[in-house]
């Protein structure tokens, strides 16, 4: 099977095959050195030189960890949002009592920062801006390094999920001046589900010393106090620390910026193919677009349920639209552990399945890269 879903993704069976080990102590030498390299690599990845944590946990649990360590109840918080990932990570916020202060944009366009940058004018009682970096549900990629600029300007605190980005797209979390970021294993680091991953720098500890969201075992503070012992505070998914050390050390052997640039190789090959075949994007600009995952326009006339099974048919699985654009759109993801000879086989597939379905693909369309 081609899965090429935006996450979980397909792991390398080098991964596949480190879960696969017996369990060890948690608390004894054996973790207290996978948790060592673990989490040397994970700055290296994330670049920083800040902490680091491994949490058992999904994205959206790394994603509650930034908000519940740096907010209290009442702050007021801008969250930026242009799909179905920045209104869950409004709700996450509000869900805890935060002043959610929503600057919504439409799905399938980025944030415009020249608006951030007016509504931190207006409201100067604003405390933190929240933004999901990647969105997945729309294929589009967010100017986090502009946003960060304007974050940094008006000295407010910059919360990121950067669940379908990290890993895949160019992040240097120093550098740009994050200051808590959240994302996880199953997405470009290549290995099972499992671990939230989360970065806090500086400003964000700060800010965590008067933060009063309730929390326990999100507790970072907890977390940071374990790993100076190397250990968590909890039982951790020990398979997945396995899998992860393994997918780090293919990571960081192939070089951030390769990585960076296959993914751009490959999500540049899945625009092409698919405006080939006569299908549009969701994302217009293709500045913008996600090298991650790519949002397709159905075409007029065709059912999106219809071609998702018939594409399972032909054995490639593809993500749906999600919240208001289900039925209108399907998305290929191409992040983690993926190669041009991947989305080859979902271009060969797609325009058979189109044909099938009576659709007129454009002539000469070349599905193939020979």
């Amino acid at each position: 099977m081609n899965l090429r879903i935006p996450g979980p993704t397909p792991c390398p069976p080098e991964v596949l095959q480190a879960q696969a080990r017996q369990m060890v102590n948690h608390r004894g030498v054996e973790f207290a050195n996978l948790i060592g390299r673990v989490t040397q690599r994970l700055q290296q990845v994330f670049q920083t030189k800040g902490d680091v944590f491994a949490l058992t946990s999904s994205g959206t649990g790394a994603m509650e960890a930034i908000v519940v360590n740096t907010l209290s109840p009442g702050d007021r918080v801008l969250a930026l949002s242009c799909g179905a990932f920045g209104e869950r990570f409004a709700d996450i916020s509000k869900a805890y009592g935060a002043d959610v202060q929503r600057l919504d944009f439409p799905w399938g366009s980025p944030v415009d920062p020249e608006q951030v940058q007016l509504a931190l004018r207006k409201d100067t009682s604003i405390m933190a801006i929240q933004v999901v970096h990647n969105e997945t549900s729309t294929g589009v990629t967010n100017p986090l390094r502009d946003i960060a600029a304007v974050a940094r300007e008006y000295e407010k605190l910059l919360l990121v999920d950067a669940v379908s980005s990290l890993g895949s797209l160019y992040l240097p979390v120093d550098a740009w001046g994050c200051d808590a970021v959240a994302t996880a294993s199953q997405k470009g680091f290549m290995a099972p589900p499992g671990l939230g991953l989360v970065a806090m720098e500086p400003r964000a500890w700060e800010a965590n010393a008067h933060a009063r969201m309730p929390r326990y075992y999100l507790d970072l503070g907890k977390a940071k106090g374990f790993l100076a012992k190397k250990q968590t505070p909890w039982t951790p998914a020990v398979s997945t620390y396995f899998a992860l050390d393994v997918a780090l050390e293919m990571m960081l052997k192939e070089g951030l910026a390769s990585i960076v640039e296959r993914h751009a190789s490959v999500a540049q090959q899945a625009r092409e193919g698919v405006k080939a075949l006569g299908l549009s994007l969701l994302a217009e600009n293709e500045s913008y677009a996600s090298n991650t995952v790519t949002a397709v326009r159905c075409p007029e006339g065709i059912d999106c349920d219809k071609l998702l099974r018939a594409m399972l048919d032909r054995g490639v699985e593809l993500a749906e639209g999600q919240a208001k654009l289900a039925g209108k759109i399907f998305r290929i993801g191409h992040l983690g552990y993926v190669s041009e000879n991947d989305i080859t086989g979902v271009l060969e597939a797609l325009e058979e399945t189109l044909v099938a379905l009576g659709f007129k693909v454009k002539a000469g369309a070349p599905a193939r890269r020979d």
